[in-house]
């Protein structure tokens, strides 16, 4: 789940890091009323999950109450590719000596907590990586260790911060492993980290994407979670529970394991096709799950053929094939659907789907014939 600005805010303001003061708002009256309150100048920021809103004019700074009315009639409603703003971020300007740039993510690679800090922010940390890697300090954090405040000392002073800046980053910067660790964060990024000119350390701001699966832990991550971008087709699906990601091909697919769904998007597209979208039925295959799968995807106007591809394990070949049997009596299917049925009892399964096979649904051997079938269908 990625973040917006003020949810990063508070989301970091809840681990004790310092924020600048400030309040979300849908009304551009009570935008006002928060700039009034926080005290001016201020900044008002869109929130939308996509970067380029300086450019696209959705970050304004407010000298005055007229000035804030003006910006937050402007930015609401601003398409930032593609994104509507419907959200904006009204908080009190800061001074700003210095920016760096901090954060911690996985490195799946090394299995460790990645940690990155560097004396240049305020631009994109990708832009620093090429023109200046030396810029950049990593450090490597065991996750059983831990973050050790002697390691963090020294972390800082390997990035080459200005010595006003110690206390305050290192104090930040351990705040910032604490919050990325327990908050099941997959990352927690400052750009930029401030020095004021009255030495004060602080985030200006937040951009923090947390673990969907960790929301059984947290139960105030429902909040996060119902302000994700998603289309009308993965609105129905998460509704439904699945994992479901929209395309924009013909070829609706429905697969059990996100690396079978993976593989069957690539297979579809090998084979001179374009998938409709990525779903993962996971490892049960019942009539529930599978007419809830087929409801979604029949559903989408693009979709012209479906392809149903299930490698059993777990979940067994004649499950499976009772379940898209009772499926497709319950949900009208608008196309034809292609099935490639293997693994644990996947003989008995096709056995059981013989007597239904029709035009409308169809059965092949293996996944790349199936593939070209439900291509050639959808054409």
């Amino acid at each position: 789940m990625d973040l917006l600005e003020f949810q990063g805010k508070q989301f970091f303001a809840s681990y004790g890091i310092p924020v600048s003061d400030g309040d979300a708002t849908t009304s551009v009256d009570e935008a006002v009323e928060i700039a009034d309150r926080v005290g001016y100048p201020v900044v008002v920021k869109a929130q939308v999950h996509t970067g380029g809103r300086g450019k696209a004019g959705g970050v304004k700074l407010a000298e005055n109450a007229d000035e804030a009315r003006e910006h937050a009639s402007n930015i609401l409603g601003l398409d930032i590719k593609g994104h509507i703003v419907e959200q904006i971020w009204v908080e009190h300007a800061s001074d700003i000596a210095e920016e760096y740039y901090a954060s911690f993510t996985l490195d799946r690679s090394a299995k460790q907590h990645l940690g990155m800090l560097s004396a240049e922010g305020g631009v994109e940390i990708e832009t620093v990586a090429d023109e200046n890697p030396d810029a950049i300090a990593k450090i490597h954090i065991d996750p059983v260790v831990g973050l050790t405040e002697q390691q963090c000392r020294d972390w800082v002073e390997a990035a080459n911060l200005n010595p006003n800046a110690t206390e305050g980053a290192v104090d930040i910067l351990m705040k910032l492993y604490t919050a990325y660790v327990e908050g099941n964060a997959d990352l927690c990024e400052i750009n930029p980290l401030i020095l004021k000119p009255t030495g004060e350390v602080h985030a200006l701001d937040a951009k923090v994407s947390l673990d969907a699966n960790a929301i059984f832990k947290h139960p105030d991550y429902e909040a996060y979670d119902a302000t994700q971008p998603r289309d009308e087709r993965e609105k129905a699906a998460h509704e439904k529970g699945l994992q479901y990601v929209g395309l924009t091909g013909s070829v609706g697919v429905i697969a059990n394991g996100a690396g079978l769904a993976m593989s069957t998007v690539d297979v579809v597209n090998q084979v001179g096709g374009a998938p409709a979208n990525f779903l993962d039925i996971g490892g049960g295959a019942n009539a529930e799950v599978m007419a809830n799968a087929l409801t979604v995807i029949n559903n989408d106007p693009a979709v012209k053929s479906i392809f149903i591809n299930i490698f059993g394990g777990i979940t067994r070949g004649e499950e499976v094939a009772n379940g898209i049997i009772e499926a497709t009596k319950r949900v009208e299917i608008d196309s034809p659907i292609v099935i490639r049925l293997d693994g644990t009892n996947a003989e008995q399964g096709r056995e059981i789907l013989q007597p239904h096979l029709s035009e409308g649904l169809l059965m092949e051997d293996t996944m790349l014939s199936a593939a070209r079938r439900a291509v050639e269908l959808a054409k």
